[in-house]
């Protein structure tokens, strides 16, 4: 498993956009008034405008994602291992992905590997 995404979702995209990129001392790969991304090694730092989420959206949460060969199996042995999925998985735009929870509360998505 690789650790391939940050994201945030705020009210403040210009502040928090501003901020990484004195963080990181570089601009986003891309950028628009409701998003930014930040490259950090093979790391995406992916800042979202929160939104209302529609019928059949994702809730807009921060959360962090680990890259897997195969969803499906990967979750299998997750919840072999006593894990419990919060949401299975399901294919987005961006590729099939699963969402679990730490004991703290934050989300952890598990996505295939591009």
């Amino acid at each position: 498993m690789d650790l391939v995404e940050m994201a945030y979702f705020t009210e403040n995209v210009k502040e928090m956009t501003d901020f990484y990129r004195k963080l990181l001392n570089s601009d986003p790969v891309h950028a628009s008034e409701d998003m930014a991304i930040f490259m950090n090694g093979k790391t995406k730092i992916f800042i979202h405008k929160i939104y209302t989420p529609g019928e059949g959206d994702l809730p807009p949460n921060n959360h962090i994602a680990f890259a897997v060969d195969d969803v499906d199996t990967a979750c299998e042995e997750m919840t072999s291992r006593g894990l419990t999925l919060e949401v299975p998985p399901a294919d987005y735009y961006w590729g099939r992905s699963a969402y679990l929870r730490d004991p703290d509360g934050q989300q952890i998505e598990l996505t295939g590997k591009e």
